[in-house]
């Protein structure tokens, strides 16, 4: 599937980031909203990617204290390859704008794929959101 991907601030990418956060992270996953918007988002990078028709189909952040985080990518269009594309994105961000490690909370479940991109697990299992998850690390 051929992807546009867009990195940015959150003025600039706020509408489409936050509709598809909101799909999967509130309706979805039941993140409750509160727990979704954080001060972070202003300062953050964002990644939105979109389809060839232009829909927002993934989104990222990349903070500016070296975390990746709300990475998300719509129900229908997962397993297509297209969180790697946005996580590529922000990896490489990260490496224009100098950072030398990059921290990750991962939802278990997704443990496995960021290990395909470097990412090694530090410390135990911990809730967030009411969903597991596990502290990864990747230096840059």
């Amino acid at each position: 599937m051929k992807l546009n991907i867009v990195t940015g601030d959150w003025d600039s990418l706020r509408d489409h980031a936050q509709s598809l956060r909101v799909e999967v992270f509130v309706v979805e996953q039941g993140v409750p909203s509160e727990l979704e918007w954080d001060e972070a988002d202003e300062v953050s990078t964002h990644a939105v990617a979109y389809d060839e028709a232009g829909q927002v189909i993934a989104t990222g952040r990349l903070l500016p204290d070296g975390h990746i985080g709300r990475m998300a990518v719509r129900k229908s269009a997962r397993g297509q390859g297209i969180g790697a594309q946005v996580l590529r994105a922000l990896l490489d961000e990260a490496k224009r704008l100098g950072y030398s490690k990059l921290v990750l909370h991962a939802q278990t479940h997704a443990v496995g794929f960021y290990m395909r991109y470097g990412f090694e697990l530090l410390g135990e299992e911990f809730m967030e959101a009411g969903i597991p998850h596990r502290q990864m690390i990747l230096a840059v």
